[in-house]
C-alpha cells in the first residue's frame, strides 16, 4: 500500500509540472472510504492534508484522501461555475478556502456547503475570530486550519544600534512606535517598517486590531464618518511621511526591503516567518512580539489577523458523516497531529491546546531562542471579532490608494470620499 501511495504521489508531482491540477494522494475512485479534497501548495496545505489522511487511516482501515491540487483562485472559479450551472456534482467532498474570501461565497452560494451543526468538535478550542470567518448566524460551516495571527518581527541588532530592545516595542501604541521609528531612522537611516503601497495589509490589521472594519454592520462602505478608520488612516499617513514606514511597489520589493536590512521590522501574519527563516545569515537576529495598538480607541488591542484558511465540506459530499469525523479527529482536536505537521509543512495551528505541547514550546534558533509557535497560538486567542465583508480586498485597495493620494498631496477629505465612493461602487458590480 505504501509503495502504491508513493508511486501515485510521484506521478502527481510530475503531472503538476505539466498541468494546473494534480492528484497527490489517491485511491480507488468511488470508494466510500475515500474523500476527495481540493487544496493548493504542495509543501503546506496539501502536505498537511496528506498527513491528516495518514493519521486517520491508522484507526480507520481502508480510509484515504484523494487530493487534487487546485489553486485558491481555481477553487473559487470552479465553485462559481458550478453554482451558476446549478450543478454541484463537480465539487469535491472537502475544499480549502481562504478566510478573507469565504464569506463572499457562502453568502452567494449557501447551497454549495454543508453546515456543521452536528459535528463533534469543541469550537471553544479555537479563537473566536477564527471561528467567525466560517460562520453565519451562529452556524459553523468550516473547520479552522492554519493560523493567521499577526506578529511584529524586529531585527534586534538594528534596534540595538539605535539604543532599543524588543521590550521597548512590546505592547506599545502606534504613536510610541512612531517616536521610536523616527529616532531609529535618524540614527541608522533605516525604516522601522515597510509596506506595499496599494496591496499592503498594514491598514487592515490596524483596523481589525480595534475590532473594526471599513464597512458598517449592514455591510455597506463605511470610510467617511468612521472615526476609527480616519484615525488609522491618519496614523498610517504620518508613519509614511515621517520615514517610519517605507512604502514599496510590490511584494518582491517588500521582501527585499526586509531581507536586505533596509527595514528593521515587519508587521504581518505569522506566515511571514517562513520567508524570514530563509535568510540563514540572519539567524538569531530576529525576535517577535505583539503589534502596536491604535491610540485613543477604547476597543484597540495589540492583536489582529492576516491570512489563514479553513476546510469546508461541500453539498456534493457523498459521506458527510465520514468527512465530519475525519476533520474533527485531526484538524479539530489532535495535538499529536499538529505536532507532527509543524516541522514538516510549517503549518502553525489555531487549535489553542496545541500551543501547550512540547513541540510548540521548543526554542527557535532563528528567533534567538524564542518559543515562537506557542506565542503565536496564544496571540490568536486575543484577536477581537469584527464585521466581515465579501469585499475585503476591494476595501484594502481603496483605502491604500487613499493613503498614497494623501501622501502625494491630495486632501484627506477628498481622498477618503473617493475611497468611500469607489468601494460603494465596487460593491454593486
Amino acid at each position: 500500500m505504501k509503495k502504491k501511495l508513493l508511486a501515485v504521489l510521484l506521478t502527481g508531482v510530475m503531472a503538476a509540472s505539466f498541468a494546473g491540477t494534480a492528484t497527490v494522494v489517491s485511491a480507488d475512485s468511488g470508494d466510500d472510504n475515500t474523500l476527495t479534497v481540493w487544496a493548493w501548495d504542495q509543501n503546506f496545505n496539501i502536505k498537511s492534508m496528506q498527513m491528516a489522511g495518514e493519521q486517520y487511516a491508522k484507526d480507520h482501515e481502508g480510509f484515504s484522501v484523494d487530493i487534487i491540487e487546485t489553486s485558491s483562485d481555481d477553487c473559487q472559479t470552479k465553485l462559481t461555475t458550478a453554482a451558476n450551472a446549478g450543478d454541484y456534482s463537480t465539487l469535491p467532498d472537502i475544499v480549502l478556502m481562504q478566510d478573507n474570501s469565504y464569506q463572499k461565497y457562502l453568502k452567494s452560494y449557501p447551497d454549495a456547503f454543508t453546515d456543521l451543526k452536528d459535528m463533534d468538535i469543541n469550537w471553544d478550542d479555537f479563537g473566536k475570530l477564527k471561528q467567525s470567518y466560517s460562520m453565519v448566524d451562529d452556524t459553523h460551516y468550516g473547520v479552522p486550519f492554519d493560523n493567521g495571527a499577526v506578529i511584529a518581527c524586529y531585527r534586534t541588532d538594528i534596534l540595538e544600534e539605535a539604543g532599543y530592545t524588543l521590550d521597548d516595542l512590546t505592547d506599545i501604541t502606534w504613536s510610541k512606535f512612531m517616536e521610536i521609528g523616527k529616532d531609529l531612522h535618524e540614527k541608522t537611516g533605516k525604516y522601522l517598517l515597510t509596506s506595499e503601497a496599494t496591496g499592503g495589509d498594514t491598514l487592515m490589521m490596524m483596523m481589525q486590531s480595534c475590532g473594526a472594519n471599513f464597512v458598517n454592520e449592514d455591510g455597506e462602505a463605511y470610510i467617511v464618518g468612521n472615526d476609527v478608520a480616519e484615525k488609522c488612516i491618519n496614523l498610517y499617513v504620518d508613519l509614511v511621511k515621517n520615514d517610519v514606514v517605507k512604502l514599496v511597489n510590490n511584494w518582491d520589493e517588500y521582501i527585499a526591503t526586509i531581507t536586505g536590512g533596509e527595514a528593521a521590522g515587519i508587521v504581518n501574519g505569522n506566515w511571514i516567518t517562513a520567508t524570514l527563516m530563509a535568510t540563514e545569515d540572519q539567524k538569531g537576529l530576529w525576535e517577535i512580539t505583539t503589534m502596536p495598538k491604535v491610540d485613543d480607541v477604547d476597543t484597540a488591542t495589540n492583536y489582529a489577523n492576516n491570512g489563514g484558511s479553513s476546510w469546508y465540506i461541500t453539498s456534493n459530499c457523498k459521506n458527510v458523516e465520514l468527512a465530519e469525523d475525519f476533520l474533527a479527529s485531526t484538524f479539530g482536536s489532535s495535538t499529536d497531529f499538529y505536532d507532527a505537521i509543524l516541522p514538516v509543512s510549517g503549518a502553525i495551528s489555531c487549535y489553542l491546546p496545541a500551543g501547550e505541547s512540547e513541540v510548540y514550546n521548543e526554542p527557535n534558533e532563528f528567533f534567538n531562542g524564542q518559543a515562537i509557535f506557542s506565542t503565536i497560538v496564544e496571540y490568536s486567542s486575543h484577536i477581537p471579532e469584527f464585521t466581515k465583508t465579501p469585499y475585503h480586498y476591494e476595501a484594502r485597495e481603496c483605502v491604500n490608494t487613499a493613503v498614497v493620494n494623501i501622501v502625494n498631496g491630495t486632501s484627506a477629505e477628498d481622498a477618503l470620499q473617493e475611497a468611500q465612493d469607489t468601494l460603494a461602487f465596487k460593491m454593486t458590480e
